[in-house]
């Protein structure tokens, strides 16, 4: 809030450096930094100087140039909407789309990499000049973004002594193999090599982590030396602007922690030159079973205004945010404590006090109908995005439109409905198959361990081992007694003794009673842990391992002889084929079970939204593909499921639900995230 009302007052600072007083005499019109903004791609033949700083401006090919961008996320936008997402960043009026590129997604195992489909990198970055956008890359290696482990791949956590974002010899191994692979797909973009990209930005908020000198030299290094000639630039909150600054590499701000001595820093880092906004926020992000996040569009406004008075270049972040589809969120430490509160009856709907806020799948806005908006993490990650999760309009758009545009010169899109949707009849689940009764299905044999060993630890996927999903523990008990986690259960775990419920382990409930039965010798003990999303920052990303992370106590003495399970839930299992165990469900509405369901489509599959009202908390899947987590903890209450990955005829759903379900599957037109 701070760093807001400051940009409010943004025209309070004129008085600061001569950068500030030569942009006193600008009137409201803006002219000059509207001409500036024109400049585009198809504007441009001289190619022999890229982005350079001149006094207090940017110039591009040695023309006077002004930054206005928008982070799109390629990953977490539907391919087939790539073009309509890029057209109207540019009919909004502004010239460059700023895109992160993920790491762990790229890179999923050690040494395989990954750029097709929905990771098409290549066809972005071609997408994004064939409509005449700049692109400002941010290759990383850690982009942050609210993504598993900030985009950096669990992997790397195998090593038991990594260091993440360091020049720990395991880490920067890794990095060079990946920009060995990354960065000569990307060279040839470059603006001196007649395409779009006029910088890339190194790392991501360094100066909040900053726990190796070395290191931000070493980036900068790995890029120069792969043949990178496009600006180079940083991104670092007020706070950690100096910590965070390389030596010839142009610093930018995050709107977090600006006060005035941040221009102060700012000028004696780098000298007087042009200040760029990388990354201007609307909003926070919102997380699993807490209020969302509002904002307030005349504060947006006025704050907008008074930076294209003082002529910054700024980065809107995000333009459309998307989905985070399947489980790539992260998650964070709530600011707040007091928005989880103690557990109450239904464990479905748990909301213990929680030392991190798993995030939510949508990143985008709500649908264009009321004056504020709110963004949200479960699924989309929009921070008061311009547009919403499915790419419609919201009132943003329509007023930073009109702000930008009718001087621009730049068509705009009709602000009609441009992706009917659909409002598909309730369906029911007519057959459901036990999570106990999939196991002999895995692709991978369950591993056999004396004592708990974390994802990271598993020898699956080729020894990369588990990145996300659930995990299960099973081994054999005698007597019950007090269980006791220790708090090594990262992030969720349910307990069942003899495929019966107990209760959940998670940072805040560490010890459950389990009963002992007289008649049996033996007891099965479960527990199905969850990972719920590593943190996307911090220095304790170095310690995000999930699922048992050390001894789980019975009594006091720890439990061995383990059969670990991993059940990442990838698109292959869910897409296997499993006859003759399907079963009908009637009533049967328990779980942890798959359920499934058959989804009937005409001939032009169209958008549509899932509601699971009733069900309690799990993980959707459709034709295979992940859409994301439910809880009935909110604030999300619909998943987003695009037209394009439906197809005529007959659609398979299958809902993992961890415990209750009403069976019946609902449909809406309109996304209902909870506001």
């Amino acid at each position: 809030m701070q760093a807001f009302l400051f940009l409010v007052r943004l025209a309070g600072l004129l008085s600061l450096t001569s950068r500030f007083l030569v942009t006193s005499a600008l009137q409201e019109g803006l002219p000059e930094s509207v001409v500036e903004a024109l400049l585009r791609p198809s504007h441009v033949s001289e190619r022999l100087v890229g982005l350079q700083v001149r006094g207090s401006n940017f110039t591009l090919g040695n023309m006077p140039f002004l930054i206005l961008s928008g982070t799109i996320h390629y990953f977490r936008v539907p391919r087939d909407y790539w073009k309509d997402s890029l057209l109207k960043l540019k009919a909004c009026g502004f010239n460059t789309v700023t895109t992160h590129v993920p790491w762990n997604l790229h890179e999923p195992r050690r040494g395989q990499f990954h750029y097709s489909g929905n990771l098409d990198l290549i066809a972005f970055i071609s997408l994004a000049s064939e409509v005449d956008l700049w692109v400002i890359l941010c290759v990383g290696p850690y982009i942050g973004s609210d993504l598993d482990l900030g985009g950096l791949p669990s992997w790397l956590l195998k090593d038991s002594h990594m260091k993440l974002r360091t020049t720990h010899k395991g880490f920067t191994a890794a990095v060079n193999r990946y920009f060995d692979d990354l960065i000569p797909k990307i060279r040839g973009f470059q603006f001196q090599e007649e395409g779009p990209i006029i910088a890339m930005q190194m790392e991501n908020e360094y100066g909040s982590y900053n726990l190796d000198k070395r290191y931000m030299p070493y980036i900068k290094n790995a890029l120069l030396s792969r043949g990178i000639k496009t600006m180079l630039m940083t991104a670092d909150t007020g706070q950690g602007l100096l910590k965070g600054h390389t030596p010839t590499v142009f610093a930018t701000l995050h709107m977090k922690s600006i006060r005035q001595k941040t221009y102060e820093h700012l000028s004696s880092a780098q000298g007087p030159g042009p200040v760029m906004m990388t990354v201007y926020t609307a909003r926070s992000l919102d997380g699993w079973g807490t209020p969302r996040n509002t904002l307030d569009l005349h504060m947006l406004m006025e704050s907008v205004r008074e930076m294209l008075k003082l002529r910054f270049s700024l980065n809107f972040y995000m333009f459309h945010g998307g989905t985070n589809f399947g489980f790539t969120g992260g998650a964070a430490f709530p600011a707040i404590a007091s928005l989880w509160s103690p557990a109450t009856a239904s464990p479905g709907r748990s909301r213990a006090v929680c030392p991190r806020l798993p995030r939510l799948c949508s990143l985008g806005s709500g649908p264009l109908q009321a004056e504020k908006l709110v963004a949200y993490p479960a699924h989309p990650p929009d921070y008061g995005a311009l547009l919403t999760e499915d790419g419609g309009y919201t009132p943003e758009y329509l007023v930073f439109q009109e702000f930008f545009r009718p001087d621009a010169g730049v068509p705009s899109f009709q602000h009609q409905d441009h992706r009917p949707k659909d409002t598909y009849a309730p369906l029911a689940a007519g057959h459901f198959i036990s999570l106990w009764d999939t196991l002999i299905h895995q692709d991978d044999e369950p591993v056999r361990s004396t004592g708990p060993l974390s994802m990271e630890q598993l020898s699956v996927n080729e020894g990369s081992g588990q990145s996300a999903g659930y995990i299960l523990y099973e081994t054999v008990i005698t007597r019950g007694g007090v269980l006791n986690s220790d708090g090594h259960v990262k992030d969720r775990g349910q307990v069942f003794l003899d495929d019966k419920y107990i209760g959940v382990l998670d940072d805040t409930h560490q010890k459950l009673t389990l009963p002992s039965d007289h008649y049996k010798e033996f007891l099965t003990l479960r527990i199905l842990v969850e990972n719920q999303g590593r943190l996307a920052s911090g220095t304790s990303m170095n310690q995000e391992r999930k699922g048992l992370t050390g001894n789980i106590y019975l009594n006091g003495s720890p439990l061995r002889k383990f059969k670990i399970y991993s059940l990442e839930m990838q698109n292959k299992f869910i897409q296997r084929k499993l006859p003759n165990i399907w079963k009908p469900s009637f009533l049967h509405t328990v779980g942890p079970a798959f359920f499934l369901a058959l989804l009937r489509v005409g001939s032009q599959p169209k958008d549509t939204f899932m509601s699971l009202q009733g069900w309690t908390k799990g993980v959707v899947f459709i034709n295979g593909q992940n859409l994301g987590r439910y809880w009935n903890v909110g604030p999300q209450e619909t998943l987003y499921v695009p037209g394009p990955w439906l197809k005529p005829g007959l659609n398979e759903i299958i809902v993992f639900e961890e415990f209750k379900s009403t069976l019946l599957i609902y449909f809406t037109n309109t996304s209902q995230l909870g506001y």
